[in-house]
């Protein structure tokens, strides 16, 4: 069988994630492998697209690869993604799966970013195995290879392919928002910078309209970015150089560009079209970007919100992902927009009235599990990494992150005594029925002394 693996990695062939796909290919012997490093190459095929189409088409089974980056796949395999859209290559009806690893932080919106961007495609699409980056290393992780690899080609010889049938047969015209709002004189407030960070075409003219009429309805002034226009040198390459000295390698000066002009403002508003599941490549290349501040949410408190135009509502991956970004980065996320809306225009003022209040109130709220969960994986990976990762290390001592419940010795001391108490059977007959009184004593001792003077 011919098996053609699409490594997204921007290290070509020193990526750790392509380390198992060459161990498959040495065990599994009577298939034949053929590796293409698009995430290394991708300005080359960005301009020879052509060069590959063979290989594509010829393949049976296609395997994406590549390490997970902010959530989703690295800026280079979704801009690849793109292309194949866009060149209009026939691969209908192959098989195809996904290989990441990661250390398992949003690993699965950015497996469900693959696979629905397979189904897109037409592709048969099997389900995919995500590894921690170092599972190769332990026989464990070998055989969990083996069997990933076993189960594909069962699935294959079977047609047993996943299909989403709420992707099938689903056409809906596009929504164009239209202007409801002239420009006014009336002068906007100036004591906060709101920021509309956004990666709009030149001919989208629902998003465009959005924008424009939200500036005119928020009271705060605004300003506009557009990150499609920055000139980026390249994507993320994973380097780590950024891990002690905080600064990029690439010398287009993005990384004081994020610090003075973005990460300054009291709020920002994202604003973007939906394609292929997310948004064009130009906002991924920004997000990747990012890493120049490592795994430091270094804009928590800060509101924002989001202006999309796209059936928002059907997209329920990009729904996981933009509340767990809100719910890991600390940000208040106060309204989101968008055209496929009955009263899109209702939901710009909406959006506008809650911004505002967030922003005067200096609102916050406690993490979810999408938050806690994020940030309990990125602690403990600093944590063991804090050698290499100096500048995340320091922020995560600053602001007491390495919150370990080995740390919470009272505690533990406490529900040690309170077990050993009411495994006596004297203590278990007085205990009887009251268990929840005593549990519930601080909790009524803090209604009983409740006055806003106390809060505050």
């Amino acid at each position: 069988m011919n098996i053609l693996v699409i490594n997204g990695s921007p290290k070509g062939n020193n990526s750790i994630t392509l380390q198992t796909l060459l161990f498959l290919e040495k065990v599994f012997t009577e298939h034949k492998f053929l590796f293409l490093n698009v995430g290394q190459k991708i300005k080359y095929y960005e301009k020879n697209f052509n060069e590959i189409k063979e290989e594509l088409e010829k393949t049976d089974v296609i395997i994406f690869s590549y390490p997970v980056y902010t959530f989703l796949v690295p800026y280079q395999l979704h801009r690849f993604i793109e292309l194949l859209k866009e060149n209009n290559i026939n691969i209908k009806n192959k098989f195809a799966t996904q290989f990441s690893t990661s250390k398992h932080f949003y690993d699965i919106t950015a497996h469900k970013f693959i696979e629905e961007n397979c189904l897109d495609l037409g592709l048969k699409y099997i389900r995919g195995l995500s590894a921690d980056m170092e599972d190769l290393m332990k026989k464990e992780g070998q055989e969990d290879a083996v069997n990933f690899f076993n189960y594909l080609i069962f699935c294959i010889n079977n047609n047993l392919n996943y299909i989403n049938a709420s992707n099938k047969a689903y056409t809906k015209e596009k929504i164009i928002y239209n202007r409801k709002y002239t420009n006014n004189s009336k002068e906007k407030d100036t004591s906060k910078d709101v920021l509309i960070l956004t990666n709009c075409a030149k001919n989208d003219e629902s998003l465009r309209n959005m924008i424009e009429d939200f500036k005119i309805i928020f009271p705060y002034k605004t300003r506009e970015i557009n990150i499609r226009e920055y000139n980026f040198h390249g994507g993320c390459l994973g380097c780590f150089g950024c891990a002690i000295t905080g600064k990029c390698v690439y010398k287009d000066g993005f990384d004081d560009f994020l610090r003075n002009e973005i990460q300054k403002a009291d709020s920002i508003i994202y604003a973007f079209t939906i394609e292929n599941h997310y948004t064009h490549s130009s906002f991924k290349i920004y997000d990747d970007r990012q890493f120049c501040n490592g795994h430091r949410t270094v804009t928590e408190g800060m509101p924002i919100g989001y202006i999309i135009s796209g059936d928002y509502e059907r997209e329920y991956n990009l729904q996981t992902l933009i509340e767990s970004r809100s719910e890991v980065g600390g940000n208040f996320l106060t309204h989101i927009v968008y055209d496929y809306n009955d009263d899109a225009c209702n939901e710009l003022s909406k959006l506008s009235s809650i911004m505002k209040y967030a922003m005067d109130n200096k609102c916050t709220r406690p993490k979810n599990f999408y938050g806690v969960g994020g940030m309990k994986i990125f602690r403990d990976l600093i944590y063991i990494m804090q050698g290499l990762m100096k500048e995340d290390h320091k922020y995560y001592k600053k602001h007491h992150i390495y919150d370990f419940p080995q740390k919470q010795r009272m505690k533990m001391l406490q529900m040690k005594l309170v077990g050993a108490l009411i495994s006596i059977p004297s203590m278990q007959k007085k205990m009887k029925n009251k268990m929840n009184e005593y549990i519930l004593m601080p909790y009524k001792k803090v209604i009983d002394n409740a006055n806003m003077k106390n809060i505050k």
